[in-house]
């Protein structure tokens, strides 16, 4: 079988870790960049040994009709037109989260995919951790029970990454949809993917911490001293199996330890992860379960290197793709309920 061709759009910090993963599959090939920035392009190109270097999307992807597929790793802002440039040049996509800037954006991006018959995975990376996997199979077999309630708490005490992530205009927004997006989506996972019918929550900004503060955890890979996003959003999702979720994610916070972990609450067992520990109801008293404690927690060691194997799967063999676009639409769903409900302070009731 043919290698699996791909072009990479955006070749700034992200970009590394599918350019690992592509690395690393014996069925893909990366075959061209793209980036509005020359200098880091070429840099970039020379490093990797790709030659095909374009600072346009559209002009990458209709330059190249053997191109197979795309990753697109640019700023939240420019999601929605380098996927459909993509889509409509006949290229499968996987798009890093959050797929797009809003709910509408993301149901164009979704509903094109499918009128060309194309791919559209989103970059849910924290479903390939080993814990996540563990987990999901254990919830798949139903094992907690009736899950009821659920914590995505994702905390950072001086983590504002500076440059185009505190730009309002190109990120979005805070933690909110750069770092809750990701526990939103690894808990709503492993809840069996119930619909949101409600959420109510409380974005601010008080302690405006930057990259200037020193101490740092991320780094942007570009500039800039706008920082206009919130740092902290606490928000109560409910949705229509009955079930709760608690979201708790911040840049700047003033508490004793960073903090990036899920609890699952169900009706025989529950669990807290970083590390796994399950808690098991067997009719007669409670029991931790400590056999998955040396399962490695919330570290990207791997995780990028399996999505992008299931990327390059699904794509050579059309099997069924585990991050599938109707999720990143249900994602986007929320999280601009927890905006909206941050900026009015009433509950948003999603129909």
């Amino acid at each position: 079988m043919a290698k699996i061709k791909i072009g990479i759009i955006g070749v700034g910090n992200i970009s590394e870790c599918h350019i690992s993963g592509y690395k690393n599959s014996p069925d893909a090939e990366l075959y061209a960049f793209c980036d509005i920035n020359e200098e880091r392009l070429k840099e970039k190109g020379a490093r990797h040994g790709v030659s095909r270097l374009y600072t346009s999307a559209e002009e990458m992807c209709n330059a190249l009709p053997e191109l197979d597929a795309v990753s697109v790793c640019v700023w939240n802002c420019n999601h929605y037109e380098c996927t459909m440039a993509a889509l409509r040049a006949g290229k499968h996509v996987l798009c890093e989260k959050p797929l797009a800037m809003n709910e509408q954006q993301a149901i164009e991006m979704r509903d094109f995919a499918k009128a060309q018959g194309k791919l559209l995975m989103v970059g849910f990376v924290r479903r390939f951790m080993a814990e996540t996997e563990e987990l999901k199979r254990l919830t798949d077999e139903g094992y907690f029970g009736d899950m009821y309630y659920t914590k995505a708490t994702y905390l950072r005490l001086n983590g504002n990454p500076g440059g185009w992530f505190s730009d309002k205009k190109r990120s979005g927004g805070g933690p909110v949809i750069d770092l809750g997006v990701h526990v939103i989506d690894e808990a709503r996972y492993l809840m069996g993917n119930p619909q949101p019918v409600s959420v109510y929550a409380t974005v601010q900004k008080r302690l405006d911490r930057t990259p200037h503060c020193g101490g740092i955890e991320y780094l942007a890979s570009d500039a800039g001293a706008i920082n206009d996003v919130e740092d902290f959003a606490q928000a109560t999702i409910r949705f229509d199996n009955g079930g709760v979720m608690m979201l708790e994610t911040s840049y700047a916070l003033n508490s004793p330890d960073p903090i990036c972990r899920i609890e699952l609450y169900g009706t025989k067992a529950g669990c807290i992860t970083d590390p796994l520990r399950i808690l098991e109801d067997n009719g007669k008293e409670l029991k931790t379960i400590d056999k998955y404690k040396e399962l490695p927690a919330n570290t990207f060691d791997g995780m990028f290197e399996k999505e992008i194997a299931h990327f390059v799967d699904c794509v050579a063999t059309g099997c069924e793709c585990r991050n599938p676009a109707d999720d990143g639409v249900v994602v986007m769903r929320i999280l601009d309920a927890i905006y909206e409900s941050g900026r009015t302070g009433h509950e948003v009731v999603l129909k």
